[in-house]
């Protein structure tokens, strides 16, 4: 499929009725077509990787499209640079987390990044560095503990940031870091239970909620297996 015939696909696919109920779930794109990701996803294994495409995709402003950017995008040819123009245009958590899971993860600028991203102001930003590590704490099986261990310091940093999505994913790296083994996991529990000690609302919220799925019967059991 070409550029146009995506968007033809689209538009056909499009169903403004589920506009209204993406809102409620905090999915507000300024363009959308209302297509869903199932519909996406079939979209884009017909394409395949296609660099130029999703620069197309990319820039023509829709959810859809960068959705699809994504997850044609070659992660072998996506530069510096480009991640950090498209992290900047990202304005609700949607977006942030599809790159992440279909994109940002397998590019060689990965754990880069993270530092990065980490230290901007902008919400979508921040919340990306801890998506990030969150899915890289999902699907990077061979990275040694070392390499997750190093994101305690930015968890702790960070968890006193009220902005929603920004808690959200620092909560988030936290508990998918401590579900990675059982050594994690016992280091994942210390640090919130520092983080808890912290006199800051989104601080114990991260924590509290972090350790009562770290410390559950189900995660002690799947790890212990």
């Amino acid at each position: 499929m070409n550029y146009r015939e995506i968007i033809q696909e689209l538009e056909s696919l499009s169903n403004p009725e589920d506009v209204e109920g993406m809102a409620r779930f905090g999915i507000n794109p300024q363009k959308t077509y209302a297509v869903r990701i199932p519909e996406l996803r079939r979209i884009a294994r017909t394409v395949g990787k296609n660099h130029q495409l999703a620069a197309q995709l990319w820039e023509a402003g829709y959810r859809e499209t960068r959705i699809l950017a994504c997850m044609v995008e070659d992660p072998q040819e996506i530069t510096s640079e480009q991640m950090d123009r498209w992290v900047a245009e990202f304005d609700y958590w949607e977006i942030c987390d599809q790159c992440c899971m279909k994109l940002f993860r397998m590019t060689p600028w990965a754990y880069e990044k993270i530092f990065q991203w980490s230290e901007s102001e902008e919400e979508f930003t921040k919340r990306a560095a801890f998506a990030l590590i969150a899915v890289l704490a999902v699907h990077d099986k061979k990275a040694p503990d070392e390499k997750f261990e190093q994101f305690f310091p930015l968890i702790i940093k960070e968890s006193t940031d009220n902005r929603n999505y920004v808690k959200k994913a620092v909560n988030w790296a936290l508990r998918h870091i401590g579900k990675k083994n059982s050594t994690l996991n016992r280091k994942a529990i210390t640090v919130a239970r520092e983080i808890h000690n912290i006199n800051s609302k989104s601080a114990k919220w991260i924590a509290s909620n972090a350790l009562n799925e770290l410390e559950s019967n189900k995660v002690q059991e799947k790890l212990r297996q």
